[in-house]
């Protein structure tokens, strides 16, 4: 299976210019079987969401008819107002229409993200061309136990709007739940800046070792891509059991 994460500098509250970014992004792009969008890329990560959620389904609709154009799937984060509340929504879009989502879980309490928004209870993991995925958003990143590894995942995906500053840690964390997992990681973050941060960029592809397989460098637009070899996984759990022992 190829993955295509693409690395967005993203407008803030505009989702059509968003969508048009990421079109752009999409058009330069090999064929790919899933393409991983950023956190909140339609609309920029808004920690006081009102006036900027989405309420209206445009991006899904988006995401929906796009995935049919392609025949891949696609996931990324949505702002969303929905019933009276705010969710941090990463969608799974498939070719066929349908869609899941996970709720954003660890809302990021240093800067107030859960004052506003509504953080999901379960955790998500999506079936696509037999591969099987964990969906992830951002901060979730800092918190092994809950993307640790029960013999029902073999990637993880983590979505970001991840600060330069603390880039050297969205790099480390990674890899440290790649190898911990035994399983691939891709992360995609954003590039640029909102009127509250600068992010780092830095979107890879980790394998169950370690490596890094593909990697975008911190301040340029672009697509990070890569071949994962599911019999590579299953043959390396086989042969280094310590997902066995595991606590």
């Amino acid at each position: 299976m190829r993955i295509t994460g693409l690395q967005m500098d993203i407008e803030w509250s505009s989702p059509r210019a968003n969508i048009e970014s990421a079109e752009s992004l999409l058009q330069s792009s090999a064929k790919s079987d899933l393409y991983i969008l950023p956190e909140t890329w339609s609309t920029g990560f808004a920690i006081d969401p009102r006036g900027i959620a989405e309420s209206d389904g445009i991006t899904l609709q988006w995401m929906r008819t796009t995935s049919h154009r392609l025949d891949a799937a696609l996931c990324g984060s949505l702002s969303i107002y929905e019933s009276d509340r705010y969710y941090n929504r990463h969608y799974f879009v498939f070719p066929d229409g349908t869609y899941t989502w996970y709720d954003k879980h660890h809302l990021f309490v240093p800067g107030h993200e859960d004052k506003y928004y509504t953080p999901g209870k379960t955790r998500t993991v999506v079936s696509w061309r037999g591969v099987r995925f964990l969906l992830a958003t951002c901060y979730d990143l800092r918190f092994p136990v809950w993307s640790r590894y029960a013999g029902d995942y073999d990637a993880i995906i983590y979505v970001a709007n991840w600060p330069l500053p603390r880039i050297s840690a969205w790099e480390t964390l990674l890899r440290a739940r790649a190898i911990e997992n035994q399983c691939f990681v891709a992360g995609v973050n954003r590039v640029g800046r909102d009127p509250y941060n600068t992010y780092g960029g830095g979107s890879a592809v980790i394998s169950p070792k370690g490596e890094v397989l593909s990697k975008l460098s911190e301040d340029m637009e672009g697509l990070v891509s890569e071949e994962i070899d599911m019999n590579s996984l299953l043959h390396f759990r086989e042969k280094f059991k310590v997902l066995e022992d595991r606590d």
